[in-house]
């Protein structure tokens, strides 16, 4: 089917509904890298049931997903050159440790770069508590469709990236990603084979599996719930950043943070390389 920005529009999205439990928490945050450490305590409520469990804010972003729904032959969006370009997640309340959560996702615009310059597609969706009615986060992504640019759709008002601070960063933090990092995220429900399968990951033109995009974003939130929110779950309220290179797992990223208030700028760098993996990055943050 013909790419256009009506038929994507009015994608017909069905309700997502899922149930995770403490467990499912536990293998996110085992995931993203918490308890690297087995003697920090600090860590303990994102990896220990019996201490006082919290869920890792970051998690909301792999619940009540729409599934790769622009693989769909009908969406005409040529798949294979699709990228993950921007991400972000504003957190209403602190996610529950466990619960039954629905979501449905909904196109908000599609602009067109040109021909030969992809199309950019932006999504929203609401996740809510099923027991209690509550909301509980609002997600919105960029993907961006190397393959389906100069379709005659509108080209903007396209939203300008965060600026990152001239100035030194205020904090950096350090985090280590496992090298089985990818093969234990996936568990979070993201089975792409390009994150397990070396000849899946070498035919894309990688050296090795890569880690998931959304895995570097939850180290990076796991910077900034420890360094400005002391590990408590309830101060973290927002982040949005943009995915600029992948991570190999066993790298170590490199959080780089500057302050204003509330608002916690930050971009990440694999220290291995030298490389920004992701930028543009905006956190708000409540006092303690």
């Amino acid at each position: 089917m013909t790419f256009s920005a009506e038929n994507i529009m009015n994608w017909p999205f069905k309700e997502v509904e899922q149930t995770y439990s403490v467990k499912d928490a536990t293998i996110y945050a085992l995931g993203i890298g918490m308890g690297y450490d087995p003697m920090d305590e600090a860590m303990l409520p994102y990896v220990f049931e019996e201490a006082d469990f919290s869920a890792v804010p970051t998690m909301a972003v792999v619940l009540a997903g729409p599934g790769f729904w622009v693989r769909e032959p009908e969406s005409g969006v040529d798949w294979q050159k699709i990228l993950h370009g921007e991400q972000g997640i504003v957190l209403h309340r602190p996610l529950p440790p466990s619960a039954t959560v629905t979501a449905k996702t909904r196109v908000t615009s599609v602009l067109d770069k040109g021909e030969g310059k992809g199309a950019l597609i932006y999504t929203e969706r609401d996740l809510i508590n099923k027991d209690t009615g509550e909301m509980i986060a609002t997600l919105t992504s960029t993907s961006f469709a190397r393959g389906n640019g100069g379709f005659g759709g509108e080209s903007g008002p396209q939203p300008q990236p965060h600026a990152i601070p001239d100035r030194e960063p205020d904090e950096v933090c350090d985090l280590p990603t496992q090298p089985q990092a990818a093969i234990l995220y996936r568990l979070a429900g993201d089975p792409n084979p390009l994150h397990i399968d070396p000849k899946v990951a070498t035919a894309a033109g990688f050296k090795a599996p890569i880690l998931h995009g959304l895995c570097s974003l939850g180290v990076a939130g796991h910077a900034i719930l420890k360094t400005y929110c002391d590990y408590d779950a309830s101060r973290f309220k927002s982040l949005k950043l943009r995915f600029s290179s992948p991570v190999y797992p066993g790298e170590t990223i490199r959080t780089e943070m500057w302050r204003d208030g509330t608002t916690i700028s930050f971009r990440a760098k694999v220290v291995e390389r030298d490389v920004v993996v992701l930028n543009n990055g905006c956190a708000e943050v409540a006092e303690a």
